[in-house]
């Protein structure tokens, strides 16, 4: 859990999109599910997350965010050092749902199948 406090006093208003892609952008990696969400590697590299609104609204105090996430990813060798396997990031894309209390701004993420 975090909290997007911007996002949530932009709502409603034409800058909540840029708002809450900025807020994204701050966000420690750790805490949005971008290993789960790889199709292409095996680690997540959340260094460079970009986010693009795909559907917004609000449901009993609650504002839904649909989102794709754009990341890297890279596919781990074993680290030998004559392991020939060179380490290119792959870009990655997943989708979620973020779910932000509209009082408390306390938000939740969870990965989209």
């Amino acid at each position: 859990m975090f909290y997007l406090n911007a996002s949530t006093e932009a709502w409603n208003s034409d800058s909540f999109n840029d708002t809450l892609k900025e807020e994204i952008r701050s966000i420690d990696p750790e805490q949005l599910p971008l290993q789960q969400g790889l199709a292409h590697s095996n680690f997540a590299i959340g260094d460079n997350v970009c986010a693009t609104i795909l559907h917004s609204e609000e449901i009993d105090g609650e504002i839904r965010i649909r989102a794709g996430l754009f990341y890297t990813g890279i596919i781990t060798g074993c680290s030998c050092a004559d392991d020939p396997t060179p380490i290119d990031e792959n870009n990655e894309y997943c989708e979620v749902l973020f779910c932000i209390d509209r009082k408390t701004a306390r938000t939740s993420v969870s990965l989209i199948e």
